[in-house]
């Protein structure tokens, strides 16, 4: 069983603990990682989640994960990244993107993370009962499949302006690193 921390609806620490899929169907908060990996050409990795996930199984998602208890969140996209895909991110590069508070059935404080990284798909060493398969794909396609509603992609069914946020934020670090500016 997985414990996580509870979080009140202004994400500060209520004390509370509780497994990790109660706390999901119960409605309570809870922190939530999750990161973009680009490569130096520019292209986002995205992950096929593994067809025996509870939730979103067989789907296209960025890397993700919930922040265990007591865990900071730099800790948990660390131990989510090295776990799902068997690689190390770039330490200097472990720093918060952006916070997004989603307010569906299911109550969480998103971690959003950006990582630089020069591995080939033949680097990744999956964990096949979480992640099924990666590739790379530009930006483009990530847009096109969010307006297309593309239902094999989680992101998909995100809010516009966090979607919207987000891939501005990669087509600036995508702009910089095609221009040679360091990451």
């Amino acid at each position: 069983m997985e414990l996580i921390d509870i979080v009140d609806e202004n994400n500060k620490l209520t004390g509370q603990v509780a497994d990790r899929w109660g706390a999901c169907t119960s409605g309570l908060w809870r922190r939530i990682v999750s990161c973009w990996i680009m490569n130096e050409k520019g292209e986002i990795l995205l992950q096929k989640r593994s067809p025996s996930k509870k939730s979103n199984p067989n789907l296209w998602a960025k890397t993700s994960g919930q922040v265990d208890r007591g865990e900071t969140a730099e800790n948990a996209i660390v131990r989510e990244v090295k776990e799902e895909l068997g690689v190390k991110i770039p330490e200097e590069q472990i720093k918060v993107m952006d916070i997004y508070k989603s307010n569906s059935s299911s109550k969480s404080f998103i971690y959003n993370f950006l990582f630089i990284v020069n591995y080939e798909i033949d680097d990744y060493i999956l964990q096949k009962d979480e992640v099924a398969e990666v590739k790379y794909v530009e930006i483009e396609d990530i847009e096109i499949a969010q307006k297309n509603n593309d239902l094999n992609y989680i992101f998909s069914n995100w809010e516009e302006a966090d979607f919207n946020k987000q891939m501005k934020i990669l087509k600036n670090k995508r702009s910089e690193i095609l221009k040679g500016k360091n990451f």
